[in-house]
């Protein structure tokens, strides 16, 4: 078996953005802020873990009897006036949200924040046909713009500095070249809200539903999630089959476990609940209100015992913000939608595990990722489990099998590993070790006489 291209591009990604000094110092900024807000945000339990139990308990029970919950939540939202539209994949998906735009002669889109449009690329199927589509979350807004993808779950353009986006509004919008944080936002929300007011169709993806209402549940801290769903006649809400609670008085837990765990808040500035298309008697919301639920490989997740677990995941992003591999290569070296630590664990089923099983090695195993995890997912572990799937079925190629099988054998007695000097043990390291461990750093010398040896001969004397 040879190496996919997708994994040679993330090995090449990283080896360069691992020693991209001024990423570094971004991430590290940014993230600096995020740690220090959700530190305090955490303040607000006076019992976080029994929080997160609970959490977790409730998510992975739903997991369990996710067919159950998602046709109480199909039939709850019908009686409201919505419509429920199931889709096996990426391709259904579009044909779904196609036909309806196609239907309503619809020329303009406006977005609000939803990791499930990015993972089927809707934009780029209005694109293609001829229907402008409008980011108006402001961190996706940057991205689009400067022709990207999100880099973070939460934060889209966590790798921009302030600097970076006026340099990128000035190329696109002619805006002078040192707006101030506050001006570039100004300057963002004057030119939204026209798309609002001027827009066909309002597209948004689902943070929580409710089985037990038949309703959406939207957390956000900027409002344009609102006028999506307000402005335009029609509003499509994009969710995976996943994203189900069962009871309202659930978002009495999660909502502020997501907004803690999510951006350091005790909760975020809006919260909505949708449960369809506006009333005879109201004045506000859609005339029509459609539901996409999306599989596209989350039954794959869904058959794996260990593994399905990561269903449960409320997409905060705190482990992408804990985990040391995410802090040096970046979000945009995945080359997934779900970046870091649970994105490693769940992209290999929702795409292809052969394809993107070294998304499961590119781990230390610290463990960060399961200790802020606001729903208990154990990542670290289910990453080893996705590795012994892998091997179990044959990709890896031969050298990883042969590497694998002489350190086994030498690591796996003293007298084998004292057997040769350091001089040999150099060179075999430059032979087979060097090309791996990158052109930017030293290979590690080995002394000419191990610890232990260099032990016994101390106390022979």
């Amino acid at each position: 078996m040879k190496l996919s291209s997708e994994h040679k591009l993330f090995l090449k990604k990283a080896e360069k953005k691992a020693f991209d000094k001024t990423h570094r110092e971004k991430i590290k900024f940014n993230i600096s802020k995020y740690d220090a807000a959700v530190e305090k945000g955490k303040q607000i339990y006076s019992n976080l873990d029994l929080a997160r139990n609970h959490a977790g308990y409730i998510k992975y029970k739903v997991i369990n009897d996710l067919d159950k919950y998602l046709i109480a939540f199909e039939d709850n939202f019908k009686r409201n006036g919505g419509k429920v539209i199931w889709a096996k994949d990426t391709r259904e998906a579009i044909h779904e949200i196609l036909k309806i735009a196609i239907e309503n002669k619809v020329k303009k889109v406006v977005k609000s924040k939803s990791m499930t449009t990015e993972e089927i690329e809707l934009n780029d199927a209005f694109k293609k046909n001829r229907i402008e589509s409008v980011e108006t979350d402001l961190g996706e807004f940057i991205v689009q713009q400067a022709g990207q993808k999100p880099y973070h779950i939460v934060t889209p353009a966590m790798h921009m500095s302030k600097e970076d986006i006026a340099g990128l509004y000035h190329k696109k919008f002619s805006t002078p070249e040192d707006l101030t944080p506050e001006e570039l936002t100004g300057y963002t929300r004057n030119l939204l809200r026209e798309k609002f007011i001027e827009s066909d169709l309002g597209v948004s993806g689902a943070n929580f539903l409710i089985a037990e209402t038949g309703s959406i549940a939207l957390t956000e801290n900027e409002g344009n999630a609102m006028l999506s769903m307000s402005f335009p006649k029609i509003h499509i809400a994009i969710a995976g089959i996943e994203k189900i609670i069962p009871k309202l008085e659930d978002l009495d837990l999660f909502w502020p476990l997501l907004a803690t765990h999510g951006t350091g808040q005790n909760m975020t500035v809006y919260n909505s609940i949708i449960s369809g298309p506006k009333k005879a008697n109201e004045k506000d919301g859609p005339e029509e209100m459609y539901v996409i639920l999306l599989d596209n490989g989350r039954t794959n997740l869904l058959s794996k015992e260990r593994q399905r677990q990561a269903l449960s995941c409320i997409r905060c992003g705190a482990c992408l913000n804990a985990c040391p591999v995410y802090k040096n290569i970046g979000g945009h070296t995945y080359d997934t939608t779900y970046s870091g630590p649970i994105g490693s664990v769940i992209t290999p089923y929702l795409k292809d595990q052969k394809t993107w099983k070294h998304l499961s090695f590119a781990s230390s195993l610290c463990g960060r990722c399961t200790e802020v995890c606001p729903v208990k997912i154990p990542i670290h572990e289910l990453l080893l489990v996705n590795r012994n799937d892998a091997v179990e079925k044959g990709f890896f190629t031969y050298f990883e099998k042969e590497s694998i099988k002489i350190s086994t054998t030498a690591l796996s007695s003293r007298n084998k590993l004292d057997m040769f000097g350091g001089k040999v043990k150099n060179f075999g390291a430059k032979l087979f070790v060097e090309k791996m461990w990158g052109p930017r750093r030293s290979l590690p010398q080995f002394a000419e006489k191990s610890f232990s040896k260099q032990w016994k001969d101390k106390h022979k004397e």
